[in-house]
């Protein structure tokens, strides 16, 4: 099966609820002919009753919609619901948090089997940063700092909000230089769609938004602008 990662730097139906481009897109990657099945899981943001309702009304029509809450959870076949899906979007909130919270309820382990039987894994945010080996967050402090201890589904390292938060860009370069893990970085309303762990395409629900490879060179760390293929 093609195992298929789409992470948005920042965007989609949280930040950007009159722009769907980024969320047709993700959509775009279900087969035609029937109506999309996806769950949403919010436990960065502590199950927040407002991301969900941002959610179900994002998605409303569009698609087959269900939340997978960690507090107060009421699903008992973790497995059984997230291999029934078609994608699996992930919220933005504290990266840190959720992957604690995924290991101890096993779901860490049902995301890899679903993604290996095809279930696309979706995210912005902090559900960008959770598919990486590594990522730049905030989760101990408003400073932030690397965590190198991903779920690992893609290889490298991940920062989200490369141009919409002023310290991300700097904190990232800053961390790689000092021996982090080389990587991706997305603006907000920039989207990486990786197939089977390779970087497939780049698309943007914004024209100036672009992702990057951020490399160490003998010269200091580079940041390349990827293409970009701008979905409006």
């Amino acid at each position: 099966m093609t195992s298929r990662v789409l992470t948005l730097g920042g965007g989609g139906f949280s930040m950007e609820p009159d722009n769907p481009l980024l969320d047709d897109f993700c959509l775009s990657l279900v087969p035609h002919g029937r109506t999309p099945r996806v769950c949403f899981v919010p436990t960065a943001s502590g199950d927040a009753q407002s991301y969900v309702d941002g959610f179900e009304t994002a998605f409303a029509g569009r698609a087959e919609t269900s939340v997978l809450r960690l507090f107060g959870r009421e699903v008992r076949d973790l497995r059984a619901l997230v291999t029934a899906q078609d994608v699996v979007y992930v919220g933005g909130g504290s990266t840190l948090n959720l992957l604690a919270l995924w290991r101890l309820h096993g779901l860490d382990v049902v995301l890899r089997e679903a993604w290996e039987a095809g279930v696309v894994m979706a995210g912005v945010s902090a559900g960008m940063n959770c598919w990486f080996e590594g990522s730049i967050t905030d989760s101990w402090s408003p400073d932030l700092a690397p965590l190198d201890d991903g779920l690992g589904l893609l290889p490298g390292t991940a920062c989200p909000h490369y141009d919409g938060e002023e310290r991300r860009r700097p904190a990232y370069e800053a961390a790689v230089a000092d021996g982090f893990g080389e990587g991706h970085a997305a603006d907000d309303g920039a989207a990486l769609l990786f197939t089977d762990g390779v970087l497939d395409e780049v698309v943007s629900s914004r024209p100036a938004a672009r992702a990057h490879r951020v490399e160490r060179g003998e010269g200091g760390v580079t940041s390349t602008p990827l293409p970009t293929r701008y979905l409006g």
